[in-house]
């Protein structure tokens, strides 16, 4: 099939596909762990939250790790990057839990992973450490045109986020933004990654 002046050629991209989908063929998978709403965002760039119910008490810690088992088994990623816990956060016990039962099935699956503190994933992504949840959506806007639907908490946002820092710290960056602000991943201890 030959090529239509002025529309896309066979086997090229369409200008509408999502341009920050796994370039060089590496697959990030980003984690905001939580308890209540784990914010995950896929290698392709799609993102979805994984909420759970008080009343099912530590039965919460299953769903959250049967999704993301199945994450790890369907999308195969090289590396997941993971917000790691604040260091003095009232519910960072809670959170503990999931983190542990995460960090299990990423050994178990052979994925390498870096966790990021919140402080530093904010600086890379809006050049502040204490910006909010609203500022990160909307350097992900700025930044890709990325918006996140019915995420009041931000979870999906930060997974959007640590996904790209982990892109960039591999040197596959999604898009551009100021080597300072890429500078700030430098505090973070990245693992080998083979690919």
């Amino acid at each position: 099939m030959s090529a239509v002046p002025g529309l896309i050629a066979p086997g090229a991209l369409s200008p509408l596909a999502d341009r920050v989908v796994t370039p060089g063929g590496l697959r990030v998978i980003g984690l905001d762990l939580s308890l209540t709403s784990t914010g995950v965002c896929l290698p392709d760039g799609s993102t979805f939250r994984i909420k759970t119910r008080a009343k099912d008490g530590d039965r919460r810690l299953l769903a959250i790790r049967d999704r993301i088992r199945a994450a790890l088994a369907e999308h195969r990623p090289h590396l997941a990057v993971v917000e790691d816990l604040p260091v003095h956060a009232m519910a960072a016990g809670r959170t503990a839990k999931v983190h542990g039962i995460v960090l299990g099935e990423l050994l178990d699956a052979a994925v390498p992973y870096a966790y990021v503190v919140p402080a530093t994933l904010k600086s890379y992504a809006c050049d502040h450490g204490n910006a909010d949840k609203a500022r990160m959506a909307a350097a992900a806007y700025l930044a890709a045109g990325v918006e996140f639907a019915d995420d009041k908490g931000g979870d999906q946002c930060d997974g959007w986020w640590l996904r790209a820092a982990g892109h960039d710290a591999l040197g596959q960056p999604l898009f551009g933004m100021p080597q300072a602000q890429r500078d700030r991943l430098l505090k973070v201890e990245w693992p080998e990654v083979a690919r």
